[in-house]
């Protein structure tokens, strides 16, 4: 039975860590901890997730694009676990985009990132899967994988500028979505 997991907060030195690869993809303490982050994410309203952020030093990330309160313009896709995901090609172009994390709650910035992805990973069942991402999705992975690296987003802000709160977020950009 899956089960929401507890997300750990900026500060917490497991958020700034170099993640693990993964060697054993059948292993049932991976296989349940998928489902427990599928829960979370699902549970705390976000669109993505990392096992660091649940302090699990792996190279294991859900992506669960929808739209909720957080992002109302998120598109719809199945969670999707990517085990050991790589960028294997990127965009020229950059873009910036609205980004918060659920282990930096009440805070969001602008953060440039690539606009499309070329990816690859290996999922739940050990198929390696390769995919392309642009806008969003690949928003959702790019801030996933920095999980991976010991990076959060505020690491990639251009200025302090580039900060808002989440209650001021809602009112002035949501709002006018």
């Amino acid at each position: 039975m899956a089960e929401q997991l507890p997300v750990i907060q900026l500060g917490n030195p497991s958020l700034r860590q170099k993640a693990a690869v993964i060697e054993n993809i059948q292993d049932e303490n991976i296989q349940k901890l998928i489902d427990d982050l599928i829960a979370t994410v699902i549970e705390a309203n976000g669109v993505g997730i990392a096992a660091p952020q649940v302090a699990q030093s792996c190279r294991l990330m859900i992506v669960a694009s929808r739209p909720n309160l957080r992002y109302p313009n998120a598109p719809q896709m199945e969670p999707t676990a990517m085990i050991n995901p790589k960028i294997i090609a990127h965009s020229t172009e950059v873009v910036k985009g609205w980004e918060g994390c659920l282990s930096i709650p009440g805070i969001r910035g602008l953060v440039p990132r690539y606009q499309a992805i070329e990816i690859e990973y290996t999922d739940r069942n050990g198929k390696l899967q390769k995919q392309q991402l642009t806008d969003f999705v690949a928003r959702i992975f790019q801030h996933e994988y920095d999980h991976f690296e010991g990076l959060v987003f505020l690491d990639r802000l251009e200025s302090s500028l580039d900060i808002i709160t989440e209650q001021e977020y809602q009112k002035m950009i949501v709002k006018n979505i």
